[in-house]
């Protein structure tokens, strides 16, 4: 079974948390970190959570960054994206519901990867998709 974790900006937790259920699938199991992110990454006793996060990551092959407005100023979601890179998970990145553009996170620009605009129907897709490549840049 596919292990999905959702990356996104503390901000947006509860938001998240609304579409959940539109996200669950018997497919595959999704995975996020529910605690607050509040600290910032570089302070004392950040290192615990990194590690929890860490842990959950290396347990998935798929990576969901749902963006928005301020997705791309979270160190916390460049870090689990950072992380996801480095360990060769797909990551997909999909606007929240209402968000119709956004600035996008370091890792999504560089990869070049396609930003899709929030379409629970189609992340499942993409998450269904059985693909060799790293990135799933199309669909």
């Amino acid at each position: 079974m596919k292990r999905v974790f959702l990356s996104f900006a503390d901000e947006d937790v509860q938001k998240v948390k609304s579409l959940l259920p539109l996200l669950y699938s018997p497919e595959y199991d999704l995975d996020f970190y529910e605690g607050s992110l509040g600290m910032d990454i570089d302070a004392q006793g950040a290192d615990v959570i990194k590690r929890a996060l860490g842990e959950k990551i290396v347990k998935c092959n798929i990576v969901v960054c749902l963006i928005g407005e301020n997705t791309h100023t979270s160190k916390w979601a460049d870090s689990q994206l950072q992380k996801s890179r480095n360990k060769g998970n797909r990551i997909i990145a999909m606007a929240l519901k209402g968000i119709e553009s956004a600035v996008l996170p370091a890792v999504i620009r560089e990869e070049n990867l396609t930003f899709y605009p929030w379409d629970p129907q189609r992340l499942k897709k993409l998450i269904a998709a059985e693909t060799d490549k790293l990135f799933n840049n199309s669909f």
